[in-house]
């Protein structure tokens, strides 16, 4: 049975379970999960840290048109106005174009210097709201784990593996897309192909993240009310070591 992320009583928990949860201080139980974060609360300063990232490429790509070659104006004035007695000099000996061609470089190392710090600020806008989405998708993929009800060893690997698979679309949502970078829509061909349905895919297909059936009484994996979960031996003997473990701590029978 799946256990809720949080609830008003502890009593409504499984006796076996309720370890596992932390009193908060509104006085409900929340479900203590290593790294969730409710996706909701997030969702807002995703956005803005989104919105910060976009600023920072237009203000770069502003900055690059506007310094794509030498402006009029400022041409001329670089030929009347002089800051120093010693461009003042050389304009006395003729030698403007040393003139002009000193004011340029002297500009053109400024247009270098305020670039760069441009391209270092849309890098950091740009990696705190990929750090952003990546919590955001986590917490995504750690509420569904809990709701499909998934055996705490096995949370990491389903991390793991829903991360490669799954993206937050513009609304802040876990969604799979294709190689086109189209939404990839779930059984019923309306909503999209979600962390929560696959998971509940992975009930046949990697039992062993799941707890064996049972009616959770105390009696274990020989409850005659449950129904204890099975899987091939060649199955077996194709995961890694940690998940072989983890089938054989969960209870689960090998068949040939």
């Amino acid at each position: 049975m799946a256990l809720p992320i949080e609830t008003d009583s502890i009593e409504s928990v499984d006796e076996a379970a309720r370890g596992f949860y932390q009193q908060t201080e509104d006085g409900k139980y929340r479900l203590d999960l290593d790294g969730y974060e409710d996706p909701k609360g997030l969702k807002s300063a995703l956005e803005k840290e989104r919105q910060a990232a976009r600023d920072a490429a237009k203000q770069l790509k502003d900055f690059q048109k506007r310094y794509d070659g030498i402006d009029p104006d400022e041409a001329k004035q670089l030929m009347t106005v002089f800051e120093t007695n010693e461009e003042a000099k050389l304009i006395a000996q003729g030698k403007t174009d040393d003139v002009i061609q000193r004011r340029m470089e002297k500009q053109r190392k400024e247009f270098e210097k305020q670039l760069e710090a441009a391209n270092q600020k849309a890098q950091l806008e740009a990696e705190k709201a990929r750090k952003f989405e990546q919590r955001v998708l986590d917490s995504h993929i750690m509420a569904a784990a809990s709701k499909a009800g998934i055996h705490q060893h096995a949370i990491d690997d389903a991390l793991l593996r829903a991360r490669s698979m799954f993206r937050l679309n513009d609304d802040g949502n876990a969604v799979q897309f294709d190689d086109d970078g189209h939404v990839v829509l779930g059984k019923d061909g309306k909503t999209p192909f979600s962390p929560n349905e696959w998971l509940e895919g992975m009930k046949e297909s990697a039992p062993h993240w799941f707890p064996a059936g049972n009616s959770g009484g105390g009696g274990g994996g020989n409850s005659n009310n449950g129904r204890q979960k099975t899987i091939t031996r060649s199955q077996f003997e194709s995961m890694p070591s940690y998940e072989r473990s983890a089938v054989l701590k969960g209870g689960v029978i090998l068949t040939d």
